[in-house]
């Protein structure tokens, strides 16, 4: 059975901008019955809409327009917008967590530099929030997201930011986050591949480097390319997509699932069946539609093992090894150089998890 998250928690208010203008003589109740009217007459009843969105009906009514996306795609910012203004939703529920919320606020220039600008200073962060190994997998991830923005020369999450837009210019449209938070899905990721595993992983993103064109991002929208892709990561590392497609694809079905349903229409908060549109990758829409009308427990994809005792003692000996190499460095350059090898904020870092507990 469903159990209730906090959605009230994962929901952000787009209305930025001022809608229309009303009659100022007119009460609160009168004008919230004004734009819901207003509204309605918007909201085709019968819209062409892209080929990439996918219809889902719950039982009490409500509709779900989920809208498959590339995540680097000018086109699927197309297809964010035309659904949108078409449905005239109620909730639109996007493929992001609070983790990563800031890159709906802000503007392309400066998610390019963010994205590009992967480096050190970076690495204790990831490593606080995530974990040593998780961390270290969160910033390789990073890289190949900079590799890709590099060569198309597009900031990633623009479907996103264009569905926070649009949503904006709906009367009672709530903007809602759906994904499951992403340290969780780095630990449960790092937990369930073997020690090679990791490494293959690991050496497969630092040596990324294969050329990317924007017609190999829109060929991600068909649905047969993205089978056959998934096919490939479940041979190589069957664990890993089960951590980070197949446990999202329910994580995602479930935050859609409380999205779609009936909301109270004003002047006498009637129940209504619901419209919703859903802001996902390509790669999960069909997950979700095998999940729509499944029983689901979310509390058993959340759960995060403890680290093992054998895992804590690989960290300590990957941290010590990398102190004997900047302590060797140290040696071999100087005091000045040596200083500053010591004053990188990433080498501090593992520093600080090697100090033994005050006693």
């Amino acid at each position: 059975m469903d159990q209730d998250n906090n959605s009230e928690d994962e929901s952000i208010d787009p209305s930025e901008e001022e809608l229309p203008g009303l009659p100022r003589e007119l009460s609160d109740g009168e004008a919230m019955e004004m734009l819901w009217k207003m509204r309605a007459r918007r909201r085709q009843t019968a819209p062409e809409l892209p080929e990439t969105v996918t219809c889902l009906t719950a039982p009490d009514g409500s509709m779900l327009y989920l809208v498959g996306t590339a995540h680097f795609s000018d086109s699927s910012k197309k297809d964010v917008a035309t659904t949108i203004r078409a449905v005239q939703p109620d909730v639109v529920v996007v493929e992001l967590c609070q983790y990563r919320v800031s890159m709906l606020k802000m503007d392309e220039t400066t998610l390019l530099k963010e994205a590009k600008d992967i480096n050190l200073e970076k690495v204790p962060q990831a490593n606080k929030q995530n974990g040593v190994m998780s961390g270290l997998m969160q910033i390789l991830l990073l890289k190949v997201s900079a590799h890709i923005t590099e060569q198309l020369g597009m900031a990633p999450g623009g479907e996103f930011r264009e569905a926070f837009k649009e949503a904006s210019h709906v009367p009672f449209c709530k903007f809602h986050l759906g994904d499951r938070p992403i340290p969780v899905t780095f630990k449960r990721a790092i937990a369930a591949l073997s020690l090679w595993q990791k490494a293959r992983l690991a050496w497969g993103l630092c040596f990324l480097s294969d050329p990317i064109s924007k017609e190999d991002v829109e060929k991600c929208k068909q649905k047969d390319l993205l089978e056959q892709t998934m096919l490939e990561m479940i041979g190589e590392f069957p664990a890993l997509h089960q951590t980070i497609v197949a446990e999202r694809d329910i994580y995602l079905t479930h935050t859609l699932r409380q999205a779609t349903r009936c909301v109270e229409a004003p002047p006498n908060a009637q129940k209504v069946p619901a419209v919703v549109v859903g802001v996902v990758g390509m790669g999960h829409v069909p997950g979700i539609e095998k999940n729509w009308e499944k029983q689901l427990n979310i509390n058993e994809i959340m759960s995060v093992a403890p680290p093992s005792r054998f895992g804590w003692v690989l960290r300590r000996f990957f941290k010590g090894a990398m102190m004997g190499v900047v302590g060797y460095a140290c040696y071999r350059v100087g005091g000045s150089l040596g200083r500053t090898l010591l004053s990188l904020p990433a080498v501090q870092s593992v520093m600080k998890t090697l100090r033994p507990p005050p006693a």
